[in-house]
């Protein structure tokens, strides 16, 4: 018979939290391993012994069977002396002055949960909060660390004596299940509608459903905040809905039942079902059916739906109970982060919802959901959120003292990073707003209290008029200032370490440029640290500034007014201001290229929404053929190429051509006039290293269009998977950035 050895095995990662300790308690009975297994200073510690079969066997599976919500390193294995244990235990956390922290983000309702969910014979059969240490809320319930049921919002729900001995088994799946709760101590639902008050989950929840299939607006509380639900299929429902927020044509998210479900309404893939069905659950844009049965108004003009699973028990249950898809769009007022407290809830939320579905279990933090778009074949982030953040990630080289790096003004996320970790925020969103700011300033104090890092230096974009520069000015922290356009190409170079010298293309709406223009169309040479602007566009002056990123008339009037040509649709007064430069900032974006080339096709001259007429100009483009018109290519006094975007406008304002053809013309000679700058860059440096960056590449026709382009002449073509192309991953660029410059 082989001898007993034993082993000391470490692993780090996202390894606690998420039932890893139970998970190897129950490995070790099963492979015949005895010795103990604890936490210790963010790792999992292991002392294993067994024979050399059954150690190799036990090693294998603690990486290939870890559980869905963790994230483990590579082991780390070394032989040691044999305590001659006779069983396997579970130890206490053993004590460490060094916070090597993973915070697990929100999980899913898992299978066997699930399972128990729709059990009559089971004692949480329907019960809306049923979870296991495999599944469901961590980040928006944690309070403080360690994470101990004391510490999260659930402290104030006494355990029964059922839920405590499952709690307290190692063989249970629910062994420190922190969030473990059932129908008698657990929290419950309530409905609320107008003087109409239901406690009790089933009653609430049969009410609930009642008033979804009469065509109401229900704002229902979920894991990381409200949303707003109605029947995806009632016209008037989305049509109401819309009008309420006001959201008169930003799209909604829909959230179906099952896999079969959403095959009735979009085109998936096995792949696609498969990243749809992953723990974070995330909302991800499929095509739409032409046989679908949901509403015209959830994204008009669009060919493109959100679609998600439900990713709790109570969306489950919702969803079992309706019989069919519903409109999940997040329960804030435009622009600010999601709702998490039932009074307020149902006080800025009562004119656009005729009904409330609340529980009793405190959402700690906000955590809205994530979304994704397929790319080049891949699924690609547009937002972080519930399930995808707290987003970690590693840097290349160890900061000398820890940051705080804010991000942008739109699409904000925070990034906290110290030694060789950084860590990026769930979605906070755009900087208007007070409680925008104020949901900032707690995700900051939230991060680095959880973490338990404390920022010395905050990071910054060089915009002096980003809604957080009062947060800046209070905190009293030495600051450190990033170009907008480095921080997004430095974002994409981290992704990539292997290429050694970059042509990035930081193509976005706009951002501070060094010459104190509003950039946006710019290429970058060199690497993190050394970014060299190399190549842009014809500049152009905005009439109004801001005010062009909701007018896409303005950058119509702009560009033909530039060309001495007259844009009749504008007023006179906007044209002398225009002419004697006041508030025209000069800019070369190439999100207001697009915003004017849709005003310019008619396909939207005034947006509801920032985005609004490059999402409806690529929808178009997308049905259409087109040719791409050359853009001439020159080098301005100070060495810059330029692509001259003046060429388009004869064929934007043709109005022989159909809209479609011009849009998707527009789409291919910009792809092209990228190809002939890399072309020109490539001849200059010898690089063959392409990346895009920027909000602009989220649009899919452009992006696949270039990628094409540049792989047909021989470029290697990056693009973002892990972190957002857009500015919510500016705050983890600006940490790159940081790190070189």
């Amino acid at each position: 018979m082989p001898e007993r050895v034993a082993q000391f095995i470490t692993i780090g990662g996202r390894v606690q939290g998420v039932g890893f300790r139970p998970f190897v308690y129950r490995l070790a009975h099963e492979h015949g391993i005895t010795g103990w297994v604890r936490n210790a200073d963010g790792a999992v510690e292991i002392h294993a012994e067994g024979e050399p079969a059954q150690l190799q066997c036990f090693s294998a599976a603690l990486v290939s069977e870890a559980p869905p919500l963790s994230a483990p390193d590579p082991l780390t294995i070394a032989a040691c002396a044999s305590g001659h244990a006779a069983a396997f235990a579970i130890l206490d956390s053993a004590a460490s002055n060094r916070a090597d922290i993973h915070l697990p983000p929100d999980g899913f309702v898992c299978a066997d949960c699930l399972a128990e969910l729709h059990d009559p014979a089971n004692r949480r059969h329907r019960y809306p909060f049923i979870n296991c240490t495999q599944c469901g809320p961590r980040y928006t319930l944690i309070t403080a660390l360690p994470y101990d049921r004391p510490n999260t919002a659930m402290r104030g729900f006494a355990l029964c004596p059922d839920c405590r001995r499952e709690y307290e088994n190692p063989l249970d799946r629910r062994f420190h299940a922190e969030p473990i709760a059932c129908p008698v101590c657990g929290p419950h639902l309530q409905f609320v509608a107008g003087e109409e008050t239901l406690d009790g989950d089933e009653a609430a929840l049969a009410t609930a459903v009642a008033a979804l299939r009469a065509g109401k607006i229900v704002a229902v509380k979920g894991v990381g905040g409200y949303h707003l639900l109605c029947d995806a299929s009632n016209d008037a429902a989305v049509a109401t809905l819309r009008a309420r927020k006001p959201r008169p044509a930003k799209p909604l998210a829909v959230m179906v039942r099952d896999l079969a479900a959403l095959r009735a309404e979009v085109h998936s893939t096995p792949k696609l079902e498969a990243f749809l069905g992953t723990p974070e659950r995330p909302i991800v844009l499929l095509r739409k059916r032409a046989d679908s049965s949901l509403s015209e108004h959830i994204a008009p003009g669009l060919a493109e739906i959100g679609c998600l699973l439900p990713y709790s028990p109570l969306h489950d249950l919702l969803l079992h109970d309706f019989g069919g898809p519903l409109v999940a769009t997040s329960g804030n007022l435009s622009g600010e982060p999601v709702l998490t407290e039932n009074r307020e809830a149902q006080t800025r939320l009562a004119h656009l919802a005729d009904a409330f579905l609340h529980h009793d279990r405190p959402i700690v933090r906000p955590a809205d959901d994530p979304v994704y778009r397929v790319i080049a074949g891949q699924p690609r982030p547009l937002r972080l959120g519930r399930g995808t953040a707290p987003l970690e990630l590693e840097l290349p080289v160890a900061l000398p003292e820890p940051v705080l790096a804010l991000g942008s003004h739109m699409k904000n996320t925070l990034c906290l990073a110290w030694g060789t970790r950084a860590v990026v925020s769930p979605h906070i969103g755009e900087l208007d707003t007070p409680r925008s700011l104020d949901t900032l300033a707690q995700v900051a104090d939230d991060l680095q209290r959880l973490y338990r890092v404390q920022a010395t230096q905050l990071i910054v974009d060089r915009h002096p008029g980003y809604g957080y520069r009062r947060f800046v000015r209070d905190s009293g922290l030495p600051l450190a200032e990033i170009w907008h356009h480095h921080a997004h190409a430095s974002a994409l170079a981290w992704e990539f370490p292997d290429v050694d010298e970059w042509i990035v293309f930081a193509w976005d709406g706009v951002g501070l440029g060094e010459d104190q223009t509003l950039w946006g169309g710019e290429a970058f040479t060199g690497t993190p640290g050394r970014w060299q602007r190399t190549a842009s566009f014809r500049p152009f002056r905005l009439p109004g500034g801001d005010k062009a990123g909701r007018e896409p008339w303005r950058a119509a009037a702009a560009l033909l007014w530039e060309t001495g040509q007259v844009a009749p649709f504008a007023p006179e007064a906007l044209y002398q201001a225009w002419t004697a430069r006041l508030n025209s900032p000069a800019s070369s974006s190439v999100g207001r290229m697009f915003d004017a080339s849709a005003a310019l096709s008619g396909v939207c001259s005034h947006a509801s929404f920032e985005g609004e007429g490059p999402m409806q100009l690529e929808a178009i483009a997308d049905i259409a053929a087109g040719d791409a018109v050359a853009l001439p290519l020159e080098r301005d006094p100070d060495g810059i190429w330029r692509s001259d975007w003046a060429p388009l406008l004869p064929m934007l304002t043709d109005i022989t051509r159909p809209p479609a053809v011009r849009a998707a013309s527009f789409h291919l000679s910009l792809a092209q006039a990228l190809v002939e700058q890399a072309r020109q860059l490539r001849a200059q440096t010898g690089v063959e290293s392409v990346g895009l960056a920027g909000g602009v590449f989220q649009n899919r026709l452009l992006a696949e269009a270039a990628i094409d382009r540049l792989q047909a002449t021989g470029f290697a073509v990056h693009l973002p998977q892990r972190v957002p192309v857009n500015d919510a991953g500016l705050s983890f660029g600006q940490v790159i950035e940081f790190l070189y410059a």
